[in-house]
């Protein structure tokens, strides 16, 4: 049941698994990669930098390009409509550390395609084919590309942006199994993956809708894809690299994360956030990751998810979060919404 394939490799780079992490505005920060590497992602892709430079000086672009620290390989994507943009954005984040580039063809938010980038761009294959040999051509790392089936239901042209890519020198290709009018609507369907994993020779990441195990395992089967890459799958769950790692070496499940080391990871998790950020910011991106976590505890019901998540929501600094994070797992299920709200108030922690 094993796959006996050899591990995908990205230019000089072997992966040391096939679970990939998929590139999320506003998600994959350093501490988010981090906690997944460690939870056994075989590879992180940072998230998607603007090519235009004049706008790297603001906070959230610094911020989205700092890889301090970080364990190889580095992978960080770009995203743009020019091909001299996107070349010279290339060299300039390689010579900040970058060990593999890779270009978002992907995104289907409307103020990116609404700029002719992300996955705007699959509808003009001739800027596709300038964009990327310009990219491969302008770095000496290895330079992967993501994109989409197509633009719409009737421009599934994935099989052919896919062989330009190659062409071009393209290392690897991340294919999410929707088209960007779909955004993340329905189902990924994996036809088209394995219809482009038949025409190259690069390794190809199946992305879309990979929440488990087990369908991992049944994508990678069926579309004869090098490795899946995960991403919502991953949000409040980042167990799941290991999960997916261990059922494709052994064919069985591994045990889900006891409660003492979910607490540990979430504390973890809120500390890097508060220290990355510092302590503003890092309490308010806290509260989306944390709303993350309570939708797949299964320990509480809806009612008792939004009591704790309005909770959560209403603490304005580190300690107080920290505090909910402890009482969290102290108490049964059914007091635990009650009891928490009680301690993080009794504390003098909560905003006013």
């Amino acid at each position: 049941m094993s796959d006996s394939r050899p591990l995908p490799r990205i230019g000089r780079h072997t992966l040391p698994n096939r679970v990939v992490l998929a590139p999320m505005a506003g998600v994959t920060d350093r501490p988010f990669r981090a906690l997944c590497r460690r939870l056994g992602a075989g590879l992180v892709v940072g998230e998607m930098v603007t090519s235009d430079p004049t706008l790297w000086h603001t906070r959230k672009s610094r911020l989205r390009m700092d890889h301090r620290g970080e364990p190889g390989p580095r992978s960080v994507q770009i995203a743009g409509g020019d091909a001299e943009m996107l070349a010279e954005a290339a060299r300039l984040n390689a010579a900040m550390g970058a060990e593999i580039i890779d270009i978002n063809m992907g995104c289907p938010a409307k103020k990116v395609c609404n700029k002719a980038a992300g996955s705007a761009l699959l509808r003009d294959e001739a800027l596709v084919a300038e964009i990327v040999q310009a990219v491969v051509a302008a770095v000496e790392v290895p330079v992967t590309l993501k994109i989409r089936t197509g633009w719409c239901a009737e421009s599934n042209n994935g099989v052919r942006v896919a062989r330009i890519a190659e062409d071009a020198g393209i290392q690897a290709l991340a294919v999410h199994g929707r088209h960007r009018q779909q955004r993340y609507a329905g189902t990924a369907e994996y036809d088209t993956i394995a219809a482009i994993k038949a025409a190259v020779n690069i390794p190809v990441f199946a992305n879309g809708d990979i929440d488990g195990p087990e369908k991992a395992h049944r994508i990678l089967d069926y579309t004869g894809a090098d490795a899946v890459m995960v991403g919502r799958g991953a949000q409040g769950n980042p167990w799941i690299f290991r999960e997916i790692d261990h059922y494709l070496r052994h064919g069985e499940p591994l045990a889900p994360p006891q409660d003492e080391e979910r607490a540990a990871v979430l504390r973890d998790h809120l500390e890097a956030l508060h220290d990355f950020y510092g302590d503003h910011m890092g309490v308010r991106i806290a509260r989306k990751h944390l709303g993350w976590y309570l939708a797949g505890d299964a320990r509480f019901d809806d009612d008792g998810r939004r009591a704790l998540r309005a909770t959560f929501n209403g603490l304005d600094c580190p300690r107080a979060q920290r505090r909910f994070i402890d009482e969290l797992f102290r108490h049964s299920p059914a007091a635990t919404p009650h009891r928490v709200a009680r301690a993080v108030a009794s504390d003098g922690t909560c905003a006013a």
